[in-house]
């Protein structure tokens, strides 16, 4: 299947070459690990991992990485705005609250069923990949040395600086930092030397100091992805809209000088979240903690939520359209539990290569009109839209087979692997469908639960069917639904 994306830099769509056959080396900007993930991160997060997903279905070996930024500015803030702080813990301090927020952030994103990375470097294990490229670049004369250890690029070097992004050099961009030592005013710091009592520094070859934002990228692609003798140093460089100036546009000139080769052959980059209309954003006091949805609503309804506008549009954030999507995905469990227990495929993915082996195992036994379609779709640039409608066109035309035919097992098996195609291509899906059902029951209600069933069949036996009609109407008030089947009393949370 040819798949087809938006690179950033042409700004159009365009055929997916991959730089070695069948091989992707993928690199998404992660995040700056000072505080919990917000939906910005998590919407980025499943974008990049449907690529992902969608490299793997169509055959391709994907080597994805996803970097942590653990040494910058506004993390040194935070330890230094701390009140326990004490001086000669700063370090001490640096690996306590990054590792936190590094744990905060795994857990929010396995939550949301995002595939763990291939590669998952941190800024503080990169340093000497990092002085490595800044010394390359101030011996080629790119770079030069300012006051106290600083190093800066100078883009006034780099011929093709802003090719990138296409952007304006005169720019006042946050993290391009006004310094009475730069040459212009748009040369952004490589290194950072050591400023004294409250900073953070590390001994190198350039004086003690840290890097600045933009080197860690370059870096780390250097060190662990990029290509011998390629064009181009990695397949698709990918992050958030807002970092394609001056982030990916510095990162873009930076490998450049030094390596005299592009950074990417194609640029990915999602749409913002907005809440009640506003790009989220810490400084407008509106950003929603992913931990914090976590709390109301399951991972997968999330994640179901945040997949269903095209990767490159702005979402605006809002619970009556969360309610909504997840209308959308009851009705493919309703369909997953019409499915006989003994037909359905469990599967325990857990990374990549389990996607990997599955999609063989059982995506050829789906029907194959319904397999070609979920791909040409996603194919064509996460075609969300087109995506979600075949599906909702197959649980539809199911539904009304297995109404007419409710025992046909071999119908059956074939929705079955058309619900796994779903699940390993979307990630949604893959709960127990009773268990889907019975979301945001706590376990003392369910044990209630339970209870009342038992007593409501044991008021049946008794012929008290008065008894019986009350207990219903007591759960009913509790938000429950019964259904008596030949399996017995089954319950679920009514819909909102």
């Amino acid at each position: 299947m040819q798949i087809k994306l938006y690179d950033s830099v042409k700004k159009q769509k365009c055929d997916f070459v991959s730089l070695k056959e069948k091989e992707v080396r993928f690199y998404v900007c992660g995040p700056t690990v000072y505080d919990h993930a917000h939906l910005g991160h998590a919407r980025s997060s499943i974008v990049f991992d449907l690529w992902r997903r969608l490299f793997i279905a169509n055959d391709y070996k994907v080597c994805f990485a996803k970097n942590f930024t653990d040494i910058d500015d506004k993390i040194i803030k935070k330890i230094q705005d701390s009140q326990n702080t004490h001086q000669g813990d700063v370090y001490a301090h640096l690996q306590s609250l990054t590792a936190r927020y590094i744990d905060s952030y795994l857990h929010d994103m396995n939550a949301l069923g995002v595939l763990r990375p291939d590669l998952e470097p941190k800024a503080t294990q990169s340093l000497q990949s990092i002085v490595s490229m800044i010394e390359s670049l101030l011996h080629k004369g790119y770079a030069y040395k300012g006051e106290n250890n600083d190093v800066y690029l100078s883009i006034a070097k780099d011929s093709r600086y802003g090719s990138l992004s296409k952007h304006n050099q005169d720019h006042t961009k946050s993290r391009i930092e006004s310094a009475s030592d730069k040459l212009e005013s748009k040369d952004f710091a490589l290194w950072k030397g050591y400023k004294g009592k409250g900073d953070i520094g590390y001994e190198s070859s350039l004086g003690k100091g840290r890097p600045g934002w933009h080197i860690e990228c370059s870096a780390m692609i250097e060190q662990h992805l990029a290509y011998e003798d390629c064009e181009y140093r990695i397949d698709i460089h990918a992050g958030g809209a807002d970092l394609l100036f001056p982030h990916h546009e510095n990162e873009a000139s930076q490998t450049r000088c030094a390596t005299d080769k592009e950074l990417a052959k194609y640029w990915l980059h999602n749409g913002f979240v907005n809440i009640n209309g506003e790009k989220m954003s810490k400084s407008l006091g509106n950003s929603f903690f992913v931990k914090d949805a976590l709390r109301i609503y399951h991972g997968e309804i999330l994640r179901n939520y945040l997949l269903g506008t095209h990767y490159r549009l702005v979402l605006d954030f809002n619970e009556q359209d969360l309610l909504v999507s997840k209308k959308r995905l009851d009705k493919l469990y309703r369909l997953k539990k019409r499915i006989k227990p003994s037909l359905l495929c469990v599967l325990d993915i857990r990374n990549a290569d389990e996607i990997h082996t599955h999609w063989g195992q059982y995506a050829p036994k789906a029907n194959t009109e319904f397999l070609t379609q979920c791909l040409q779709a996603l194919s064509d640039d996460l075609n969300i839209s087109k995506t979600l409608s075949v599906i909702e066109e197959m649980i539809s035309s199911a539904n009304e087979h297995l109404d007419k035919n409710p025992k046909d097992n071999t119908f059956m098996q074939e929705t079955a692997y058309n619900l796994v195609v779903i699940e390993l291509l979307l990630g949604i899906g893959a709960l127990d469908s009773t268990a889907y059902f019975q979301l945001g029951v706590d376990e003392a209600t369910k044990a209630r639960i339970e209870s009342l069933i038992a007593q409501r069949l044991e008021a049946k036996k008794q012929k008290d069917f008065a008894l019986a009609d009350s207990i219903r109407e007591d759960l009913r008030a509790m938000g429950i639904e019964i259904m008596d089947t030949p399996q017995g009393t089954m319950w679920e949370k009514q819909a909102h």
